[in-house]
């Protein structure tokens, strides 16, 4: 991220109407196009999301949480996490 006086790259009448707003600090401008979600681009959220939906059914299925973070390297608490989250989700 750069620094860049407005008055360089602005024009006069949009620096004015930003002082409306915005008077004396540093403003930042996020670019205009999103970024794409963690791990979207290499593929890791989907593999977690596959790896978690397989947990889930394990665990419905009558899995031990502590067999499953054995098998998934877990702890036992990020596999009870993982079961309840998708349960809170569809309340």
């Amino acid at each position: 991220m750069n620094y860049v006086n407005a008055e360089e790259v602005l024009p006069k009448n949009l620096i004015d109407e930003i002082r409306r707003y915005f008077e004396g600090g540093a403003l930042y401008v996020p670019k205009s196009d999103p970024r794409a979600g963690w791990g979207t681009g290499s593929g890791m959220r989907a593999e977690l999301d596959e790896r978690n939906r397989a947990i889930r059914r394990e665990y419905a299925e009558g899995g031990d949480a502590s067999a499953l973070a054995d098998k998934y390297c877990l702890s036992p608490d990020s596999i009870r996490k993982i079961v309840r989250e998708k349960r809170e989700s569809r309340k």
